[in-house]
């Protein structure tokens, strides 16, 4: 991945932010931020202006959908790639209507994750380039 894209990881669990985190930086991205609810990603994103964010969608305080919708109000053309272990056609839908450029879920595989990753950022450099 060419220059080192900036990435925050939300999710509750650490040991899933942990296995994300080895996923990024193994693919030379920077891990930035990390928070545990939506309510720490929102300020974060803030303060810290990932290129990209991976978050969970169910979390303590904020979920990560009301997370989702209060980043895109931040930057419109924000990177989120969703994290979830529910495989639900309307929360994918929910996601993808309120900005989501991805949706994963947690099963798969770390090379599975890593090659959504960078698809996902070489779509949204080919977006940005062509807006």
């Amino acid at each position: 991945m060419s220059d080192q894209i900036k990435i925050m990881i939300v999710d509750d669990q650490r040991s899933i932010r942990t296995v994300i985190s080895h996923i990024v930086t193994d693919l030379g991205a920077e891990v930035v931020a990390e928070a545990e609810d939506g309510e720490q990603a929102i300020e974060n994103y803030k303060k810290f202006k990932p290129d990209m964010v991976m978050m969970d969608i169910n979390m303590p305080k904020i979920d990560g959908i009301v997370a989702l919708k209060a980043i895109m109000e931040i930057n419109p053309k924000a990177l989120i790639i969703m994290l979830t272990s529910l495989d639900s056609h309307n929360v994918i839908k929910e996601c993808v209507d309120a900005g989501a450029k991805n949706f994963l879920l947690k099963n798969i595989s770390p090379d599975e994750i890593a090659e959504e990753i960078k698809e996902s950022w070489q779509d949204y450099l080919t977006e940005l380039k062509s807006a």
